[in-house]
């Protein structure tokens, strides 16, 4: 009698711990997994790319996503090295055409998402009076933050505008280059250098700096935003519908809260 007792009292535990548990133990119902998406983009969509996950998050508890930002060359070529990324959104076509002639994108996932401008800031303390970008060759201005042209999209259409306007030789020889579009904006906020050229968004999204000039239209390629999902992703379902949701009306809305303009009014 005595040795049966010790056998009751664990039967007695383990069926109270099934019933508290809700049958979880023993092929009971379980949490579903969740879909866990990576998606590279440019770091000028850090805004809204943050509350466009936010929402989709939200009516898709299911789906997990983290968002690596960075320059869209830079994003580039962690793709092409094998970077486990579902969704990249670029700032320029350059480095999206770059991964589809490396078979790199899914075939027919590739779409335009927004639109941006490139702006001439200076600290909204300058005592300089800029006027326009080529006041950027005067000699009482010492240093000019721009984007790398080679991997920041940014830097990119900051020399092409330089060299439409014909001063490009002339800034590049006070140029403080910048590994992405915010750290040029951060060099202005701080009066590190004396003006920058970033995305009219980036300005909008500090108190800090003054927007001088806009770039004309045909000084520099439009600045085209493209998301497409990445060939080698292992959720390509899920990260087709996260992308189409940026691209829908309700994450245009979004996109255009932070200054972005968007093929859907």
């Amino acid at each position: 009698m005595f040795r049966s007792i010790p056998r009751i009292l664990v039967m007695l535990f383990v069926a109270l711990l099934f019933l508290a548990g809700g049958g979880l133990m023993f092929g009971g119902p379980a949490a579903p997994a969740q879909t866990e998406l990576t998606v590279s983009a440019a770091i000028s969509l850090k805004d809204a790319l943050d509350e466009a996950k936010q929402l989709y998050t939200k009516d898709h508890p299911e789906v997990a996503i983290a968002v690596n930002y960075g320059a869209s060359g830079t994003l580039q070529l962690q793709i092409e090295q094998g970077a486990p990324v579902d969704v990249f959104v670029s700032a320029a076509p350059k480095q999206m055409e770059a991964l589809e002639m490396k078979r790199l994108l899914l075939a027919g996932t590739r779409k335009e998402l927004a639109q941006n401008e490139i702006v001439l800031i200076v600290p909204r303390d300058s005592k300089l009076g800029f006027t326009s970008f080529q006041d950027l060759a005067r000699a009482d201005v010492k240093r000019v933050a721009l984007g790398e042209p080679g991997s920041v999209p940014a830097g990119q259409y900051a020399k092409e505008t330089l060299t439409s306007l014909g001063i490009y030789d002339a800034v590049n020889a006070k140029a403080i280059f910048a590994k992405d579009v915010r750290q040029v904006l951060t060099y202005v906020e701080t009066g590190n250098v004396d003006a920058g050229i970033v995305y009219a968004t980036d300005a909008a999204s500090s108190g800090k700096v003054v927007i001088v000039a806009t770039a004309p239209e045909k000084s520099h390629a439009p600045v085209i935003y493209a998301g497409a999902v990445i060939q080698a992703s292992k959720n390509p379902a899920a990260a087709r519908a996260f992308l189409d949701f940026l691209a829908s009306a309700q994450g245009a809305a979004v996109f255009r809260k932070y200054g972005f303009k968007t093929a859907i009014p």
